[in-house]
């Protein structure tokens, strides 16, 4: 027994010492803890480094798969910052610090000082900051605006030429300065001009102000430019000069009309900010002065005949209207004044109110030595207007239609022609005075100042468009600005630049372009207005036929046989609509003594003439 008891505690001699042994060491204790915690924390850390490496992973997956919605969290949870007010709209004022320069008394009355002194290097522009143009925010949206009138379709008309041929080089513009008067350079919206040669009258300078105006009403956004002015009437470019290989140098020359031979670029005349050497107001007012006076007189109580008062000495075709007033020998319908301006501007201009010219059924529109700046003013009467065949045009002349806003007149037959014209209208008065309200109406409502301010605008942004070359101010240019304009001015001149100044800018911007023409709707423009022009010559050339077969037998003739034609745009109802009475109302036996005594001397001065 004691020998089996001995063997077993020898075989576990530990586990009998460990239960059975006193006290351990301080030693093993702390050995025996040491790896305890060392084994723990393994554990425990590879557990933790597991499941951070997973939830790691899986975040990212979720930015790589949402980053849209991950981004939307993160931005809507910034409190959005208010937007500003806009900023305030530019406002102008003149200011002149000094009084004018002095002048030259040598340099004839009729080319002005002010322009000249305005460029001597004693007349400067303050020093401010470039105009900048209206942020986004505080401009209107540009697909509100209306659209541009339709004239405006011709602003790509007049520039085809040249980017048919791939723009506008630096050599195309110095060709064009042989016959300009002036040079304009437009640079971050300030406006620099080189005299080239001087002007007749006020051209120039009031051509310069208008576009002054232009780059306040739409400050920073008149686009770099070069451009040569010609301000004489003859349009030059010809454009059969400039076929083939000759097209690459064709000269950009901008004036104030154009004809259907020659290629100027058209821009609008000085006067829509007024001709100060005959006391023509700026447009603005004067539109609104003739729409008053066009109330005065109701056109059934008007003068039943064809108005013209002007110039005749400036062309031959005007000298030959002059035959057309009446005679003791002849009617024609016709009350033709001739217009003495050194005698008017001496008696201060007291009887030659433009609006006081609508007193007449019928004006009548006839070329000087080449268009003429009356036509705005004649079309502005309700008066049917009778235009003698033109041959130049305007920036907004090419969209009036005949029988619609005008009566066309022969030139080969002009005191016929009148004659037709005016017993027509006479025969049909509801549609006489359609015609003359159509045209009215055209003038105040789509040649307004907004209009042509806009007409301007794109004109000069797509001209810009075109040029192949980098706008720079060339050396003999000098700035100009509206102080350093105004403030050289005197007398009529400063008062029409007050006047016809733009107080503010425009923060609506301006009319949409319209698109071209298409080749179909540009001929079959041309093709109506043609038809229209032929269908009256027609009717015309029968009446005159008629009138001669019947004077030649007095005991057949019929003074109502003239009034039995009718364009085909006219209402049947309206040829028996007219009395007896009214259809012979252009007859001087018929008509009532204040029709025949329309010529008297105090009433040959009682409106403006044409120039």
């Amino acid at each position: 027994m004691a020998t089996a008891a001995a063997d077993a505690a020898a075989a576990v001699p530990d586990a009998r010492r460990w239960s059975k042994a006193g006290p351990s060491s301080p030693v093993t204790t702390a050995i025996f803890l040491f790896f305890f915690v060392v084994v723990v924390g393994v554990l425990v850390s590879a557990r933790w480094i597991t499941t951070t490496t997973h939830l790691a992973i899986t975040n990212l997956d979720q930015w790589r798969t949402q980053p849209a919605i991950l981004t939307a969290t993160l931005t809507t949870s910034i409190p959005a910052i208010p937007a500003g007010p806009p900023p305030p709209r530019p406002t102008y004022s003149l200011s002149c610090s000094a009084p004018p320069l002095t002048r030259d008394p040598d340099i004839p009355s009729n080319i002005s000082q002010t322009l000249s002194l305005a460029l001597s290097s004693n007349a400067t522009c303050a020093s401010v900051p470039d105009p900048q143009p209206i942020p986004p925010a505080a401009a209107a949206d540009a697909d509100a605006n209306a659209t541009c009138p339709t004239y405006f379709r011709f602003i790509h008309e007049d520039l085809h030429p040249w980017r048919a041929v791939g723009g506008i080089t630096r050599a195309m513009l110095d060709r064009a300065r042989a016959t300009a008067n002036f040079r304009l350079v437009v640079l971050r919206g300030r406006a620099y001009i080189e005299r080239i040669a001087p002007a007749f009258q006020t051209r120039d300078l009031f051509t310069i102000w208008g576009i002054l105006q232009l780059l306040r009403r739409y400050p920073g956004r008149v686009p770099d430019l070069d451009l040569m002015f010609d301000c004489v009437d003859w349009p030059v470019v010809h454009a059969d000069e400039y076929q083939g290989d000759n097209a690459t140098a064709m000269p950009p020359l901008f004036r104030y009309c154009g004809d259907n031979e020659t290629l100027d670029v058209v821009f609008p005349d000085w006067s829509f900010w007024g001709w100060a050497e005959i006391n023509i107001k700026p447009w603005d007012a004067l539109q609104k002065d003739l729409n008053e006076g066009n109330k005065k007189v109701r056109w059934i109580d008007r003068e039943p005949y064809a108005y013209w008062k002007g110039n005749p000495d400036v062309a031959a075709i005007r000298q030959e209207l002059v035959k057309c007033n009446v005679s003791s020998e002849q009617e024609w319908n016709a009350r033709i004044f001739k217009q003495d301006w050194i005698k008017e501007s001496k008696a201060g201009y007291k009887k030659s109110n433009l609006a006081s010219q609508c007193t007449h059924r019928y004006k009548i529109y006839i070329e000087g030595s080449a268009w003429s700046v009356s036509e705005k003013y004649i079309l502005a009467c309700d008066s049917m207007t009778l235009v003698i065949k033109p041959k130049y045009y305007d920036f907004f002349s090419r969209v009036l239609m005949p029988t619609q806003h005008y009566w066309p007149v022969r030139d080969d037959n002009k005191c016929g022609s009148i004659k037709y014209a005016v017993d027509w209208g006479n025969s049909h008065k509801k549609k006489a005075h359609q015609i003359g309200k159509k045209a009215s109406k055209f003038i105040q409502q789509e040649l307004s100042m907004d209009y042509i301010y806009d007409y301007m605008f794109h004109l000069l942004t797509e001209y810009a468009k075109l040029l192949r070359f980098k706008p720079t101010k060339p050396p003999e240019a000098v700035e100009v600005c509206p102080e350093s304009l105004a403030c050289q001015a005197i007398g009529r001149e400063k008062k029409f630049m007050q006047d016809s100044m733009v107080k503010s800018a425009n923060v609506a911007g301006p009319c949409n372009l319209p698109p071209p023409f298409s080749p179909e709707e540009y001929k079959k423009l041309q093709q109506r207005k043609e038809k229209s022009i032929k269908q009256v010559e027609t009717l015309d050339q029968n009446a005159s036929k008629l009138e001669e077969r019947n004077s030649s037998k007095p005991e057949d003739s019929n003074p109502g046989e003239r009034n039995a034609s009718k364009p085909e745009d006219s209402n049947p109802e309206e040829r028996n609509a007219s009395k007896p009475e009214e259809q012979n109302a252009s007859k001087p036996e018929d008509s009532n003594p204040k029709e025949r005594n329309a010529s008297k001397p105090e009433e040959r001065n009682a409106a403006k003439p044409e120039e």
